[in-house]
């Protein structure tokens, strides 16, 4: 392999240490801490000069503090020479705020893509993005990997009955997402039309397709407050579904979300790592990586 050197920022360590003994190296020395002020200090402890350097940082926990983390560390090691710095950010920041939905609204996202580009970088590698036009927000390549097949190992080895499923979207945004994987298991699909009346919270929710003495497994690309995916496992409940899945890339839960989930009538909440989820799988049983 060319020189590649790994450094991990503070918001996933573990994930870093894993992407780094599946290549086979050591992650990079770097310290990063906090000035009394809370400004954010970090130190690359070697040499970067002429080589090929990737930084992990997911957009979790501390958001705008590890954001901020991210771009000083793009920087250090742009202004040290390095060749090239990619920034692999799991779940990327901002990505919810992608578009002006009413007036005077700001597109945080392509703030977080010129942040990153200002900073340095000349290569992003991300996760299932919310959407995936926040690649052309950038002018330098984007690779927005997907989790699909990772989900499609995980229904065919944990869940018996899966030729006999439908897999489902909470809303139509993810009806691409739904229909790929639903045509690759070679089962039927089905979307959940939601009528919202303010940001994160649902008002109406209607299903559209058939999950009468199915299992439901419900694909979306994150779960944040969870309510959405919470009203829609009611919503298949009372529709038939034998048993409800849910399978998300990124497990976000904030807020009330665990509690919802214990609440809820989920056989397993399934997520990726790309965010941290030790402490919140000590809270909920139900939610598995």
């Amino acid at each position: 392999m060319p020189n590649i050197k790994i450094f991990s920022g503070s918001s996933h360590q573990d994930l870093s240490q894993k992407i780094a003994d599946r290549l086979g190296l050591e992650l990079g020395k770097v310290v990063t801490k906090k000035f009394s002020n809370q400004e954010t200090c970090v130190e690359i402890g070697e040499s970067v000069r002429g080589e090929d350097v990737y930084i992990v940082q997911s957009g979790c926990g501390e958001i705008n503090d590890n954001l901020m983390e991210l771009l000083i560390m793009i920087n250090a090691c742009k202004i040290a020479s390095a060749s090239r710095v990619t920034a692999v950010i799991p779940c990327f920041p901002y990505a919810r705020q992608d578009k002006k939905d009413k007036s005077r609204a700001p597109i945080s996202a392509k703030l977080v893509a010129n942040m990153l580009s200002v900073a340095g970088a000349d290569h992003i590698i991300t996760m299932d993005l919310h959407a995936s036009q926040i690649q052309g927000f950038f002018d330098i390549p984007v690779d927005n990997l997907y989790a699909e097949p990772a989900v499609l190992k995980w229904i065919k080895e944990n869940i018996a009955e899966w030729k006999n499923c439908t897999i489902v979207s909470p809303d139509a945004g993810g009806a691409k997402r739904v229909t790929s994987i639903a045509d690759r298991l070679n089962v039927d699909f089905a979307l959940i039309h939601k009528e919202r009346k303010k940001a994160n919270e649902v008002d109406r929710m209607v299903l559209v397709g058939d999950v009468k003495d199915r299992v439901a497994i419900l694909v979306d690309d994150m779960a944040d407050t969870c309510g959405t995916i919470c009203h829609a496992a009611d919503k298949l409940v009372s529709a038939g579904a034998t048993k409800v899945y849910a399978i998300l890339t990124h497990g976000i839960f904030s807020g009330p979300a665990i509690s919802r989930i214990n609440n809820a009538c989920f056989e397993a909440v399934v997520v990726t790592n790309t965010i941290p989820q030790e402490d919140k799988m000590k809270q909920c049983p139900k939610i598995q990586v």
